[in-house]
């Protein structure tokens, strides 16, 4: 059974989305990355890139598969994860810490509304 921090919000595309006053943290989900198998690969924006959402902000590659990677919320890049061009594999095991993927700015803090608690998605994945 993956785990499902109840202290994040998630997108249906098994991305995890952790929200303070001003900015968003953006990670692959347990879920996500279990379904995707190890990662090798994590192509990620420039820093100061505009995003809206569900715009495609970057890629994620695994041994058998590329999968895009589609922003949970619109947003400016502030901060992306350096570690995981060193270590991609970061993503399978610390998804939720050392794996995460990008920070953004957000363009509206209505579009929190349009993400997943904890609970709905567990009931989305079937954990």
């Amino acid at each position: 059974m993956s785990r499902v921090p109840d202290e994040l919000l998630y997108s249906e595309e098994h991305l995890w989305v952790g929200w303070t006053d001003d900015e968003v943290t953006i990670g692959l989900t347990a879920y996500g990355q279990k379904e995707l198998g190890e990662t090798i690969f994590v192509e990620l924006p420039a820093l100061d890139e505009k995003f809206s959402r569900l715009d495609v902000f970057g890629t994620i590659e695994a041994e058998e598969a590329v999968s895009e990677l589609f922003a949970p919320i619109g947003g400016v890049v502030v901060d992306i994860n350096l570690l995981l061009a060193k270590d991609p594999t970061l993503v399978n095991s610390d998804p939720y810490g050392e794996g995460w993927l990008l920070r953004l700015r957000p363009s509206s803090l209505a579009e929190r509304d349009e993400l997943l608690g904890p609970e709905e998605y567990r009931e989305h994945t079937g954990e």
